[in-house]
Formats: structure tokens, C-alpha cells, sequence
């Protein structure tokens, strides 16, 4: 059994709204997953066992919805589902049985008290496959009981909503279940059991209440259908599994599955262990939780580079990949976890798709053509492979990548899609065009770009003299390129004294821009602070991360604009357009934490109260979604987390800087 960090009795599983708030998710390494709440709720669309990744990691599709469940003992029936109808009805209210419930590495496990028996289950997903597994065990009782099941299923996509009508599905006996076909032309999926008998149902559960889709403003009911019922005798220290699969031939030993899961996740902190030995013997649970939940973010994308094929879903339970988020997140999740093969092979494959010299910001869900709507990403990427490098010594990679990485220099340097260029004048990257947003703050609503940061931003700037130092030093590396990019640095890194505002004592977030400088205060400026070569002094480091953390720093992120700022919003939530409006307009950003907690031990060199900054994150993976790290959170106290509940950049980038801290050779 993995080291249990998250695990919760009946102050919090009796308590229907915390349960409900507290979300867990398993993923299968395709894009695919399973998503819930503790108390058994659905209360997103996205709630699922079996979201498959048709096209992996794309054409995410809800399948399997729910169990609802009923245990029949010593004459008395329990349901143990639990539904919320529209109007507001709760019925069954199963989750009044549990007892307890922990993650066993990344596997949700809930206990259920029904009189003197215990009984147990699990959600799982097979590595590799788009197979759920939920497994029963009876773990005490003084005789055997029946379980009912009746599986509710669906088949739209994970962003959609369904409202039956007259609707029907083929629902066909198989071999240990039922095989389910949703329309002709629909992937066929399975409903399995080697334990339990099922009987083929055909029945609409409609007008199924989504509490968090309406705080989002969006459609807040759907209708899922009941397509099988299994039932099985359980005796004491047994258990019945069911798996829901799309292949046909899916195993149907939940034991052997389960051994299988958990030998993965071992084999992923053996791996961290081994690569990080001074951070893995001083770490608290929670960071060893962490390092299982880097995993889920990290995918197989079959149709890439043959030697690589590897992604990353920038987040659950919407979000795709990202470019941006993939290369903030990449040494993170790959590096400080001991698996650079990952990072190899996940910019083996976003290095396919650079089109002059852009990284794209985003590949969509369906077939369309990716979008290059950033201008840091590729930016993003060249310090990754800085990282990479550093961490590997793979002179061979850095070789495969550079003619990538020179490239990326060059198109910028003479000028890209949407007026990135290098002013010829100061060497600072200047970007912008009107209705494009480009940098990380990239909030759209119709055709107001919220933040525009047209001109030269910071961050970006920071990266830009980043990148031509990391470009101009690996080309030594690999035995030197056709261009010298060293002079455009040198001019670069000298200019970036511009963005430096006397007046406030600390950066401008744009210099150059449509109506100036602008002295906004944001956290862009604490990344040209937390890396290496911006061109900072030691005193304006410090004079940064002063500023940052009196004015924007919150327990789990640092907010996008200071409070006193014009246009300050302090709670993130309501309709898109609401949302999108605050985004970066005072939302908290959890992945900014670890280059808050970087830049303060570069200015202060004190690790212990660097790494103060990163511990509020221990509470948080149990408030949220279980075991893992948000998006962003309410820039107003109490900092209420929001957005989705998994975010990569998040998790990578607290793993990252909290490894970095416990490294006796940094800085």
C-alpha cells in the first residue's frame, strides 16, 4: 500500500457539502479519465467513470457516468448513490453511509458502515487503456451481502451536455455483460463483471442537477441513461469488480488490475527517489503525493513522434494541450520527478508543430489546425531544454533540438506572425496586434482581449534574454551554429534596465506600449526575477519579490494585479463573461507560487523561508481536488480555489521549485 496523505472521516464524508466540494480524479495516461465528488454527487458535466480518449489524448467522451448502488444485509437496503435532481432534491443520499474515505496513491477509496459491515470500494483506470475499473470488497461482516448496481451511461462529448429526447442506444448481451452502442457509427464500449450477473436495461434518468455548472452559468441539467443492472452476492473478505472498457477483450481481475496500478505508481516515486535522493528523504506527504499526481498530467499522443509520442493536458477536467502550460510545467513534471525520457518526448513532440518560430499556444480537442496565438511558449521551451540539459548532460538531444531552438531565435529575431519581432534599437521583444492576445494572460470575451499587454511585456522579455544566452551557449555545445546570437543577447540583456521603474521600485509590466509604459503592478515581473540572466540587480531582485509579496502574494498563488490596481477583481466565479473578466484581473495563479518562492531564495539565499512560501500547498490538496493542485483561487481571502481542480503548470511548478530549494548545489 502507497503512504496515505489525504483521508477524511464523517466531519468531512457526512458533511454533504464539503464532500461535495472535494473532488478526486484517475487518470489512464491517454487524455482519458474518471472524475467525481466524495459525497457521489455528480456536479459537473465532466463528472464520469469513463471518459475515454477516443482519438488519444483527443476526443475526450463521458461513456459511463455512475453507479448508483444498493446493498442488501440482515434484511435492511442501502443505497449508497447519491443524486442531486433539478430543483434541488437529493435522493438517494448514499453518501450518509461513509465512513471514511483516503486516496490509496491516487486511487479514491471509500469505506461504507452499513450496521456491523464495512464495505469498500475503489475507482481505478488501467494504465494505457480507456478502461475504469470499480472494485467491492466486503471487509467486514457477520454474512455475505447483495449488491445491486445499475449503470447509467452516456456518449457526447466531455464539454457537451445531454437531454435525451427519444433517444436510443443498442444495448446488447455480451460475455460477462452488455456491449453498448449509441448510434450507428459510435465507438461500441462495455459494461463487464466476471462476479456479477447483468441484465440489459433502457431506462432515461433525466434531469440530473449540475450544481457547479450553474455557478459557471452554463447548462445546469442532463439526462444519462440506465443500461444495465448487475447484481451479485458478496461474502466477507471478497470482492466483485465491474469494468467499463471500449475494448472488448478488457481484463476482467480487478485484484490483478489493482496490483498492476499500484505497482506503477511505486515504480514512479522509485524513479523520483532514485533521481532526487536529498528531496525525496526529507519530503512530507504531500509532495510525495504530488509527484504521483505530475503523472496524470502526462499522455501518450500515438500519432507523434515515433521516438517520443508524449504530451501533457494542461489541465482537468477541460482544459487540452496547451503550449505554454506544457513548457512552464515540463521541468516540473518530468525533471524534479527523476523522468527526463518524459521531457524528451513531449518536446520531440511540440517541437513537430513550431511554424516560424512559433510554439503552438494551443492543439485543439478535434482535428483543427493548432493555434499560435503566444509568444512566449517557444520561449517557454527554450528553458525548458535549458533545464533539460542541465539536469541530463544529453549532448545528443540538445544536438537532435538545436537547429529547433535556432530557429525559434532567428524567426524572432527578424520578425513572426503578429508582430514579434526584436527592436533592432534595444534587442527587447516587442508583440501585439490588435484582438490577438499573446502572452500568458490571455482572457478573451468576444473580441475584448482584457488584457492586451500589446508592446513589450516583461515575462517575456526576461525569457527572450534567457533564451539567446541558453541558445548562444548550447551552440558551443554542439560544436556552434551558423549565426552568433551572442550580440543580440549582450544588447538585449543591457536593455532590459528599461523596464525598471524608478518610481515604484519595480518593474513596468509593457514598456513601449500603445499608450506607454505601463506601471501596473502584476506578477509577471517576479519570472525575470526567479531566472538566472534577466539583467536584474541584486537589489532589484529583492526589490521585486518585496513588492510581490505585499501586494500580490495569497497563501496558494500570486494574484494577477494588486488590489489598489484599477479594474481589481477579487472573486473569480458567475457567468464566462464575468469570469473571464477577472482572470487576470486579481485571480490568484497557483503556478506562479514556485517562481515567487525561486525568486526570493535567488535575492535572499534563505531556503527554510523560501520554501515557507510552497507549505500553505499542503492543506490545499485536501480542499479541492484531492491530492493535486488548482488553477488559480480567489485573490480575496480566504483564497477559494477555482477553475479546474488539476492544473499542470501548478503542480510542476511547486514540485519544481521545491525540489530546487532542497538541492544543496542551486544557485
Amino acid at each position: 500500500m502507497l503512504p496515505i496523505a489525504i483521508e477524511f472521516g464523517r466531519e468531512i464524508c457526512g458533511d454533504l457539502a464539503a464532500a461535495e466540494a472535494r473532488e478526486w480524479l484517475v487518470t489512464n495516461g491517454l487524455g482519458g479519465f474518471a472524475m467525481g465528488t466524495v459525497a457521489g454527487t455528480p456536479t459537473r458535466r465532466y463528472h464520469g467513470l469513463l471518459v475515454a480518449a477516443l482519438d488519444p489524448p483527443r476526443r475526450r467522451t463521458l461513456l459511463v457516468t455512475k453507479l448508483d448502488e444498493i446493498a442488501d444485509c440482515d434484511g435492511a437496503s442501502y443505497s449508497l448513490g447519491a443524486n442531486r435532481w433539478q430543483g434541488g432534491a437529493l435522493d438517494p443520499e448514499g453518501y450518509r453511509f461513509i465512513e471514511r474515505f483516503h486516496l490509496d496513491g491516487t486511487t479514491p477509496v471509500w469505506t461504507f458502515a452499513l450496521a456491523d459491515a464495512l464495505l469498500e470500494k475503489r475507482i481505478w483506470m488501467e494504465q494505457g487503456e480507456n478502461t475504469t475499473y470499480v472494485r467491492y470488497r466486503l471487509l467486514r461482516a457477520s454474512g455475505a451481502l447483495t449488491l445491486t448496481l445499475k449503470a447509467l451511461v452516456n456518449y457526447r462529448g466531455f464539454h457537451a451536455a445531454t437531454h435525451a429526447g427519444d433517444w436510443r442506444m443498442a444495448i446488447q448481451p455480451v460475455a460477462h455483460g452488455v456491449s453498448v452502442n449509441a448510434f450507428s457509427g459510435a465507438h461500441l464500449f462495455f459494461l463487464l463483471s466476471a462476479e456479477a450477473t447483468a441484465e440489459p436495461a433502457h431506462e432515461w434518468y433525466r434531469n440530473f442537477e449540475l450544481s457547479a455548472e450553474r455557478e459557471r452559468g452554463l447548462d445546469d441539467c442532463e439526462d444519462h441513461l440506465h443500461a444495465a443492472t448487475f447484481r451479485a452476492p458478496l461474502e466477507p473478505r471478497k470482492s466483485l469488480t465491474l469494468v467499463f472498457s471500449t475494448e472488448p477483450n478488457a481484463r476482467l481481475d480487478g485484484d490483478a488490475s489493482f496490483a498492476r496500478r499500484q505497482s506503477y505508481e511505486q515504480s514512479l516515486l522509485d524513479d523520483w527517489q532514485k533521481a532526487k535522493p536529498e528531496a525525496a528523504q526529507s519530503a512530507p506527504g504531500w509532495i510525495r503525493q504530488l509527484v504521483l499526481a505530475a503523472d496524470q498530467f502526462v499522455v501518450r499522443r500515438p500519432a507523434a513522434h515515433p521516438t517520443g509520442g508524449r504530451s501533457v493536458i494542461a489541465g482537468y477536467p477541460w482544459f487540452g494541450e496547451w503550449g505554454r502550460d506544457t513548457m512552464v510545467a515540463l521541468p516540473g513534471l518530468a525533471l524534479a520527478t527523476g523522468r527526463p525520457e518524459i521531457a524528451r518526448g513531449v518536446l520531440r513532440t511540440f517541437f513537430q508543430f513550431v511554424d516560424r518560430g512559433l510554439l503552438p499556444n494551443m492543439i485543439p480537442e478535434e482535428g483543427d489546425a493548432a493555434l499560435y496565438n503566444s509568444v512566449d511558449a517557444a520561449l517557454w521551451a527554450i528553458e525548458a531544454v535549458r533545464q533539460y540539459f542541465d539536469a541530463t548532460h544529453d549532448i545528443e538531444f540538445v544536438r537532435e533540438v538545436f537547429p529547433v531552438l535556432a530557429g525559434i531565435v532567428a524567426a524572432y529575431s527578424r520578425g513572426t506572425r503578429f508582430n514579434i519581432r526584436a527592436d533592432p534599437k534595444d534587442g527587447l521583444l516587442s508583440a501585439g496586434e490588435p484582438g490577438v492576445q499573446l502572452t500568458w494572460m490571455d482572457a478573451k470575451v468576444g473580441n475584448w482581449v482584457v488584457t492586451p499587454r500589446m508592446g513589450k511585456p516583461v515575462e517575456v522579455n526576461a525569457l527572450w534574454v534567457q533564451a539567446l544566452a541558453t541558445v548562444s551557449d548550447l551552440s558551443v555545445v554542439v560544436g556552434g551554429p551558423s549565426r552568433n546570437f551572442s550580440p543580440l543577447g549582450a544588447l538585449a540583456r543591457q536593455h532590459f534596465a528599461r523596464f525598471w521603474n524608478p518610481a515604484r521600485g519595480c518593474c513596468f509590466d509593457v514598456v513601449d506600449g500603445p499608450a506607454g509604459d505601463d506601471p501596473s503592478l502584476r506578477p509577471n515581473q517576479i519570472v525575470a526575477a526567479s531566472l538566472a540572466d534577466s539583467g536584474l540587480s541584486l537589489t532589484q531582485r529583492r526589490a521585486i519579490v518585496a513588492v510581490c509579496a505585499k501586494r500580490l502574494l495569497t497563501s496558494f498563488g500570486l494574484r494577477s494585479l494588486a488590489p489598489e490596481e484599477s479594474g481589481y477583481c477579487g472573486h473569480y466565479g458567475g457567468p464566462q463573461y464575468e469570469r473571464d473578466a477577472a482572470y487576470h484581473q486579481g485571480t490568484a495563479w497557483g503556478w506562479l507560487l514556485g517562481p515567487f518562492a525561486l525568486a526570493h531564495f535567488r535575492a535572499y539565499g534563505d531556503r527554510k523561508r523560501a520554501l515557507s512560501f510552497l507549505e500553505p500547498m499542503a492543506d490545499h490538496l485536501r480542499i479541492a481536488g484531492l491530492g493535486t493542485a488548482s488553477e488559480i483561487f480567489d485573490g480575496d481571502p480566504p483564497f477559494a480555489a477555482r477553475g479546474c481542480i488539476a492544473q499542470a503548470w501548478t503542480a510542476g511548478e511547486i514540485l519544481r521549485a521545491w525540489t530546487e530549494l532542497h538541492s544543496s548545489s542551486n544557485y
